[in-house]
Order: C-alpha cells, then structure tokens, then sequence
C-alpha cells in the first residue's frame, strides 16, 4: 500500500493506493469540539441529509441512483472521538476498471450531492424530508431503553462525571422536540462553513485524477484544520466511589462499573491497557468470565473494556439482582489480583497474539485500513507494524503498574425484576 496526504486549503485529502480490492471507498469526515447541545443537531443532520436531495426528493428515487451506479453504497454517522465529534459520509463503489469509464466522476458526484444539495425548501428542510429524519431519530430514542447494554452503560457514564464523559451519542429528545426544520438548515451551514474536513480514499486509483475529482465535487471552503489532541484528561481523580440503582421492567439486571485512569502514560493507553483488559475481561479466557460466571454461576455475561480516549474503563456484567454482593466482591477480588501481578503470565502472550492478529486483519478490509489511518490522522497512532512491534514489549511489571493506575469510581445497578432461579 501506498499512502500520500495532500494538504490543501481548505481540507486534507488521504489517499491510498492499494490493489488489493475492486472497489474504491471514500470517507469524509467533518471534525469539530464535541458540544452536548449539538449532538442531537449532528445526527439529526445525517438523517435528513440521507432521507433526500435537491435531485432525488424521495428515499426511492436515491436508492433508483445507487442502481444505475452499479450498487454505489453509501452511509452516515456522526460518532464522539474524545474531545471531538465527527460527521462521517461514506460511500464505496466499484472501481471504473470493472464497470464504465468516467463511473469514478459519477459516483463522486453522487456524493457531492448528498452533502452540498441537501432537499430545501424556503431556507429550511423540506417538510416529508424533516419529518421523516424525526420519526427515525424519535423512534431510536424512546427504544433506546430497550437495549439494556447499552443503557446501563450510558446512565452509568452520566452519574459518573458531569464532563464530556457523560454525553450521550445518541442525542436528547428534549433537545430533538425543540429543534426546527430552519434550525438544522442554519446548522447545516455551520457545519459545512467551519467543520475541520479530512477527505480519505482507498483503492486502486490515480492520485492526480483523485485528487481532482476531490476538487471538482467536494468543494469545501473551511480553513480549519484542528490539530489538538482528541484525548480527554480528568480534573480530579479522588477515591470515593458512587453508587446509584435503577430500575427496569426487566427480567435481568446489568451491573456496570466506571473506573477513571490516573497519569497513565501514551504507550499504556494504546498497548498495555489493551493487555489488562484482555487478562481481566476481555476474553471468555479471562480471570472475570472463569471466576464469576464458570466457577460461581452469578452472571450471564461479564467484559471489561478500556476507552483510552475518555481516560475510563468500564466492566459490565449481566446478573441477578440479588447476585449484586457476590459478583460485586469477586470482582474485587480480580481487580486486586491484577494489581498484585496474580494472575497466568501465559494470558499476556495470548493477548499479544490476540492483538497481533487483530491487525492483520485489518489489512482485509477497505474500511479497516480506512479506519487506521484515520486514527493515525486524528489520534497519532502508530502504523501497524509499530503496533505489532509495541505490543510485544508489554511486561507483567508494566500491566501491574498500570492496574495501581485504575481507580474504581462508579457502580450502576440496572435492577430489573430477576430471581435466582434456573435459566
């Protein structure tokens, strides 16, 4: 593969160059500092944006396009990445190779269309497209609720901290209720007038021709580009720990636990902290899923995860409500076993092996090698084969040291209505 960043004016354009695939991905990311109140604004946009166009007024006659693009698929999404939020428009289409000369300027200018041709109507949204964008995004919330994995872990986070941390991606219905058809539109022109843009393609491409086509169809007028770090750091580390309970119409209960991370280093961040939690929770081979679910039967699912760029982890377990003692105490138990270097030295080189190839992986997907290189772009991660190299360093010392660096903060119990009988 063949990587080339090309800095222009107004965006950055990264391309790669591989022909490992037959198809040709473009991403286009819209970056600014993540602000509670527009989170709602952000998503809204991707639905309204993606319901319909200036060209295609109905869903169906988008759709009727993609066709004659020989299956041209496109997606959206706006997504936290720590102390920004992006707004991502994606599409991929099958290289001009395989299907009709000139196919790459058509698909582009699909593209274009999506984000510069929105479906107005006197200075705001087009009603059936506003209303449509609405009842998809009103819909999502009130079922919200319903997944409660999910849930669990964002009202975990919002008791946790009043920070950034507590923000919930998926929006606010109080926040949806209030805002207009006109609100989004002006939104709309603050997004597209002052979003940092970095513009990625993989494929088997010209980069001259690329590069003109970026020109031709995506013809953005910011001049920000952002270069501050993504990485949120927490005001105060303290040692009490909160507890709040919830109840649910449901069967079963989740137990989370929010952990903040205290003056831990870039290289634990990106590789040691994928190593504890691979030990702790990150596997049915770790020291939580043998103790609390094989050998004590007290929890139908039970993960630890790291989110590096929050400064958090998080464990999670699936349980009985009267359970929540036990479970608790066991999970005690293991996290004092990590710091004290307890714990199988053979699960550190079967999470490096883990790790190891996860990345190569990676490199059999267009979205995969998109999305590392998005992450060395905004986060300065390193390549793969830096990756693979720095996983292999990690120590047991280093592992003990950073399990002293996690800090229990938060316990959430989603208590739903279980017994202990058998399933």
């Amino acid at each position: 593969m063949n990587y080339q960043k090309i800095s222009k004016k107004h965006y950055n354009l990264h391309i790669i160059q591989t022909d490992r695939f037959k198809t040709i991905t473009v991403k286009v990311n819209l970056k600014r500092k993540l602000v509670k109140e527009e989170i709602t604004k952000r998503n809204m946009l991707i639905n309204a944006l993606f319901e319909s166009t200036e060209h295609y007024p109905t869903k169906r006659l988008l759709e009727i396009q993609t066709e004659e693009l020989y299956e041209l698929s496109y997606r959206g999404v706006n997504y936290a990445s720590g102390k920004f939020t992006v707004l991502n428009f994606d599409m991929t289409f099958i290289n001009p190779k395989y299907t009709e000369e000139n196919m790459d300027d058509e698909s582009f200018a699909f593209l274009e269309e999506l984000i510069f041709h929105p479906h107005i109507a006197k200075q705001e949204f087009a009603k059936d497209n506003y209303d449509m964008a609405y009842n998809i995004m009103h819909d999502y919330l009130v079922t919200l609720k319903e997944d409660v994995r999910s849930y669990s872990q964002i009202r975990m986070l919002e008791e946790m901290d009043d920070s950034i941390i507590s923000y919930r991606s998926s929006g606010y219905m109080e926040d949806l209720e209030k805002l207009t058809s006109k609100d989004l539109y002006n939104y709309y022109l603050d997004v597209i007038q002052n979003d940092a843009v970095d513009i990625f393609v993989i494929g088997d491409v010209d980069i001259d021709r690329v590069s003109k086509l970026v020109e031709k169809h995506l013809p953005f007028k910011t001049n920000l580009k952002n270069k501050e770090s993504h990485f949120y750091t927490h005001d105060y580390v303290g040692d009490e720990i909160k507890f709040v309970s919830e109840k649910v119409p449901k069967e079963q209960s989740t137990l989370v636990l929010g952990f903040k991370l205290d003056d831990i280093s870039d290289y634990e961040k990106r590789y040691v902290l994928n190593v504890y939690n691979y030990i702790l929770g990150g596997s049915t081979e770790s020291n939580l899923f043998r103790v609390v679910r094989e050998e004590h039967s007290l929890c139908y699912y039970i993960t630890s995860s790291g989110q590096p760029l929050l400064n958090i982890g998080i464990i999670k377990a699936g349980i009985n409500a009267d359970d929540y003692e036990e479970t608790l105490s066991l999970i005690h138990q293991e996290l004092n076993k990590m710091q004290l270097g307890e714990f199988d030295e053979a699960k550190i080189e079967n999470a490096k092996t883990t790790y190891i190839n996860s990345l190569t992986e990676l490199e059999d997907n267009p979205d995969n090698i998109l999305s590392l290189y998005i992450g060395m772009e905004y986060l300065k991660a390193d390549d793969i084969e830096t990756r693979k190299k720095k996983i292999k360093e990690v120590t047991k010392e280093q592992i003990v040291a950073i399990a002293n660096k996690i800090h229990l903060n938060m316990i959430f119990l989603l208590e739903g209505s279980d017994t202990n009988e058998e399933e």
